[in-house]
């Protein structure tokens, strides 16, 4: 698995960091110039990523590094499922907001082709970078299926989440969907019909109140 962070990197705390530490099969992209991104070059870091990893790859973004997945799914088209197997994308920054940092104004505007493998779009009602309806919106331009975390903040360290048991939950969502255990991709029918129900359970406990 590799881990996408957004700007400025993520810390010792953030989940991205705390995944890597504890799953032996977890690396970081290092896209380099993390405070001041340039999206063709994060493009191009997280492809070299991918081709050198062992496929299947299934990537676990966090804000701006959502955006990098979907402008790498635009500008390197891939058959689905492969390399790339599933996505869960948490919290993706809104680059085309009114006020929109400058450093997220080189990723606008924001991809709207679906992405050629499975993915959930995590977000919480309180995000200070992208509003739910928009972090939706995205969820259904991508064909991912959308989680609402409730009020989470950016769902980063700041957050308070820790280590995430319920992001971890949804990852093994998204790794369920994302084959049929024998290296060869789901049909994409099934696949969200299993993100659908599933993601939905993992949540259910601490998003949806169940």
């Amino acid at each position: 698995m590799l881990t996408v962070p957004g700007l400025g990197g993520s810390g010792p705390s953030h989940w991205q960091t705390l995944w890597e530490e504890a799953r032996p099969d977890t690396v970081r992209v290092e896209l380099g110039m993390w405070n001041t991104p340039h999206r063709n070059a994060w493009v191009t870091r997280l492809d070299e990523a991918i081709r050198q990893a062992q496929a299947p790859v299934i990537l676990a973004a966090h804000s701006l590094g959502c955006l990098a997945v979907a402008w790498w799914a635009e500008l390197s088209p891939q058959p689905y499922g492969w390399p790339v197997a599933g996505a869960l994308l948490v919290a993706p920054a809104d680059v085309d907001r009114g006020g929109a940092q400058a450093e997220l104004k080189g990723f606008s505007p924001t991809p709207r082709t679906p992405l050629p493998f499975p993915s959930i779009v995590v977000a919480s009602s309180d995000d200070p970078w992208v509003t739910p309806e928009r972090a939706h919106s995205m969820a259904a331009d991508w064909g991912s299926h959308f989680v609402d975390a409730g009020p989470q903040g950016h769902l980063n360290a700041a957050s308070g989440i820790g280590w995430w048991r319920e992001g971890q939950d949804l990852l093994e969502r998204v790794i369920a969907a994302s084959g049929d255990g024998r290296g060869q991709a789901l049909p994409p029918s099934k696949a969200r019909s299993i993100l659908a129900v599933s993601a939905t359970d993992a949540a259910q406990t601490h998003y949806l109140g169940g």
